[in-house]
């Protein structure tokens, strides 16, 4: 007698919301880390400041979803990475010393990442909030 492996489907109890919303709240936070090394060492001799850069990631996410292979030896598209990458400003010197972080632009990145990051957590809060009201059977 045989067994017959009978697969289950998987269910997705919750969307794709909250992933998404997991990987931007990610992505500000290692922002916030970024942003807050390169204002911690804006005296620092040869420093060079650092950046997150999570666009590139995004057009190559893009364009891997729209192109198709059609043969196992074609060449596969885009980049496996899934993180956002952190790049040094090299190209920029703001003090005599060799220092390459404007401190007024860091303090607005921070300023602009710290609301995004309060858009998300907002976001996600009432995604939670939702989630709790129907389980109580909307009470």
């Amino acid at each position: 007698m045989s067994k017959k492996r009978i697969e289950v489907p998987k269910v997705k109890l919750f969307s794709n919301t909250f992933s998404t919303l997991e990987n931007g709240l990610n992505y500000a936070s290692l922002n916030q880390k970024v942003i807050s090394q390169n204002i911690a060492n804006v005296d620092t001799p040869n420093y060079k400041a650092k950046k997150v850069e999570f666009k590139e990631l995004l057009d190559q996410s893009t364009q891997q979803l729209e192109a198709k292979r059609t043969n196992q030896r074609h060449f596969t598209f885009g980049s496996d990475s899934q993180h956002p990458a952190v790049k040094t400003k090299s190209s920029f010197q703001y003090n005599h010393n060799g220092n390459g972080v404007d401190l007024d632009q860091e303090m607005s990145e921070m300023a602009t990442n710290q609301i995004y990051f309060n858009a998300l957590s907002d976001r996600i809060n009432g995604k939670f909030n939702s989630l709790q009201s129907v389980i109580r059977g909307g009470k």
